[in-house]
């Protein structure tokens, strides 16, 4: 009902007020105008398929190579000691420093064993003039004893003395010559070609002087080239090699040279040849392991005993495998994947068996087919199950067979 002023009236009816038809009507609409405004003009669009990186495996010969830790160690190294006691005069060698065989390294005073030798000189003349006179004195007594003017016991006297005579003579002559080798021992020489370590004793020190080990220990010399390298072997290591050598498919070390490589610390790549020369007797009892020893060429000299490096030895025949870049396998728990499109370019997650490195690719021992794509970048973008947008991947350069990284 209309009031004075034109405007819509309420009808108070049991104490609500209820509004008109028409200001219901009113509300009505602007409720669905509000309404209208927070619907989307059109439906957003679907992403498109991530984009990926696949290769397939790559499929060559190649050879599985075990690792172990190694210590270097000197072909021959050498105390030296003098064999003869007394001051020193010099030291003829700088520390350090690369020495033949033959090189002079120290000097004792030798004149006390040449006055020694001088009195040995004069003994040895003596024992021969007594050698002389025994003769005269013999040849004597032959000329005697037909006639009778001398008995035989007289003969065989001097016959005996002869024989004390040279007996004489020859021990003069034994204590000159240990006279002559104790001069000569005076001067001390390296007895290999290799480096020598700095002089444990300086010119005026008192030194001992004996064959016996007790003397002073002067300085020491290594050889380096070649070089040995001394690593354990594990026990279930050497039962496989053992197994590979009776099918057969590798030959034992004990009577092949089979082949080593060696990576010094700080290096990433074998960096020295070389093969094995010794496998030990026995496998020690506390750490099961069986002490083995390659010989290394050290031309360069840049290896020294003590170092140590990571030793890699042959560990199988040659032999067809799969293989893909490193960074496409990827860690599922305890288990490794690689992330496969199939035709349909949805992508699959494939258990694989992983063996070692072989010149930066990833040898797959089980999990893969050669016709196989596997995602090799872009492997954070997949998801099981999803499709992607595939591209090929650059055919990696081909290694070397053996080379590793």
């Amino acid at each position: 009902m209309g009031g004075p002023d034109g405007s819509e009236q309420f009808v108070k009816t049991h104490d609500f007020v209820q509004p008109r038809p028409r200001a219901i009507a009113g509300l009505l609409a602007a409720a669905f105008a509000l309404a209208g405004c927070g619907q989307p003009a059109s439906q957003a669009a679907a992403p498109p398929p991530p984009a990926v990186t696949i290769a397939q495996p790559v499929k060559r010969t190649v050879t599985d190579w075990d690792e172990f830790t190694g210590r270097f160690e000197a072909v021959e190294e050498v105390q030296v000691r003098p064999r003869v006691g007394g001051y020193v005069n010099s030291v003829e060698f700088q520390d350090g420093a690369i020495v033949h065989a033959g090189d002079l390294l120290y000097v004792i005073d030798p004149r006390p064993f040449e006055a020694v030798a001088e009195q040995a000189d004069g003994q040895l003349s003596d024992a021969r003039a007594k050698v002389e006179l025994a003769k005269r004195e013999l040849d004597r007594g032959l000329n005697l004893v037909q006639t009778s003017a001398v008995s035989e016991q007289v003969v065989d006297q001097r016959r005996q003395a002869l024989q004390a005579a040279h007996a004489a003579e020859t021990q003069a002559e034994g204590a000159l010559k240990a006279a002559k080798l104790n001069i000569e021992f005076t001067h001390v020489t390296a007895p290999i070609t290799g480096r020598v370590s700095r002089h444990l004793v300086s010119a005026g020190n008192l030194v001992q002087g004996s064959d016996s080990g007790t003397s002073t220990l002067l300085t020491s010399i290594v050889t380096l080239d070649p070089i040995y390298v001394y690593f354990d072997m594990d026990e279930t290591t050497f039962m496989k090699y053992s197994k590979l050598w009776f099918e057969g498919k590798r030959p034992s070390s004990r009577d092949t040279a089979n082949p080593v490589q060696v990576t010094l610390a700080g290096e990433t790549k074998p960096s020295h040849d070389g093969t094995i020369n010794f496998l030990d007797n026995r496998l020690d009892v506390s750490t099961g392991t069986l002490r083995s020893r390659a010989v290394i060429k050290n031309t360069d000299l840049s290896i020294l005993p003590g170092q140590f490096g990571r030793v890699r030895l042959i560990g199988s025949a040659p032999y067809e495998a799969l293989l893909i870049p490193d960074v496409a396998v990827a860690t599922d728990q305890s288990r490794k994947i690689v992330f496969v499109v199939k035709p349909d370019d949805t992508v699959e997650a494939r258990p694989v068996t992983l063996g070692p490195l072989d010149d930066g690719l990833r040898v797959i021992r089980e999990g893969l087919k050669a016709d196989d794509r596997v995602i090799v970048n872009g492997i954070q973008r997949a998801r099981v199950g999803a499709k992607v947008a595939p591209s090929p991947a650059q055919a990696p350069a081909a290694g070397k067979p053996g080379d590793k990284s």
